[in-house]
């Protein structure tokens, strides 16, 4: 079981930044969704393989076309919310109002219902865990929010669950979740799937981990492929590094992961044996 899945969003839509932090400032930023959007769709089509999308509800709101040329493509168009905040960072009214609002925007554009989530940054952690439950009350079966790791922006190192599994809800509801798989080494779980990681980690290692791993979810952004993008505004040393390292070689090793292995789109309910409830840790 392994999953491409890819978080459309633009280049500047970097967490935990001032500079870039709030909707109100991306009108001043330029356009360049596109061009890594097309060299992903490109590389799907080269081997015909379907994945999902999770897209932001402001991509969707600002330039609907680009939501329209991933439909073309056959592809699955999940939630990304839409306004590209913490979740943890969000209060459950406010939470519940990004959700709905990019489940509308992009229910009027694809004429399909919307029922996959990812949050930005997998921010979803022990102390927001109610984000399930609006999840579920909003029409989301799917989610892939957990990383079940410590990280920057949160994570779920409560759940150590690295396939997918039926999630039970704080409230009782049910959702199928599809965590960010991980590689044990030295009895420490690396993440290796995508973004910065993905950048990172050496091809020749990311193929043997790939071809040993039964699961895999994968997660990349447009400017993981954007090899001339301006440098954001505002970050650290450490975090332009994390932010650029390895851009020029993502094409490269995304091509070679794709033509040596099979991907799925789909997974359903009856496959799953594993679950987690999550009052195992309130």
């Amino acid at each position: 079981m392994k999953f491409l899945t890819f978080d459309i969003e633009d280049w500047f839509h970097i967490l935990d930044n001032p500079e870039t932090k709030s909707p109100n400032q991306w009108g001043a930023f330029p356009k360049r969704v596109d061009i890594g959007l097309d060299i992903i769709l490109d590389l799907c089509s080269k081997y015909e393989v379907k994945a999902t999308f999770f897209c932001l509800g402001w991509i969707a709101e600002k330039y609907p076309e680009e939501i329209r040329k991933i439909q073309r493509r056959g592809h699955d168009i999940g939630t990304h919310g839409y306004a590209h905040q913490l979740v943890y960072e969000q209060t459950e009214e406010e939470f519940r109002r990004d959700l709905k609002k990019s489940i509308l925007l992009l229910n009027a554009i694809t004429g399909e219902e919307i029922t996959a989530y990812r949050a930005p940054g997998f921010s979803i952690t022990k102390d927001c865990l109610w984000a399930f439950d609006v999840l579920s009350e909003c029409g989301i079966k799917y989610d892939s929010s957990v990383f079940p790791a410590s990280r920057a922006h949160g994570g779920l190192k409560e759940i150590t669950e690295f396939e997918p599994y039926k999630l039970k809800t704080l409230k009782g509801n049910t959702l199928i979740e599809y965590p960010i798989s991980a590689k044990t080494v030295l009895n420490i779980p690396i993440v290796f799937g995508g973004g910065g990681y993905f950048r990172l980690i050496p091809s020749h290692i990311l193929r043997r981990w790939f071809a040993q791993s039964a699961y895999v979810m994968t997660y990349f952004h447009p400017r993981d492929f954007d090899k001339n993008q301006p440098n954001i505004p505002g970050l650290t040393p450490l975090r332009k590094f994390k932010a650029y390292y390895g851009i020029n070689s993502t094409k490269k090793k995304l091509d070679t992961i794709i033509a040596s292995n099979s991907f799925n789109l789909s997974l359903t309910e009856a496959e799953l044996t594993n679950s987690f409830d999550l009052q195992h840790i309130q």
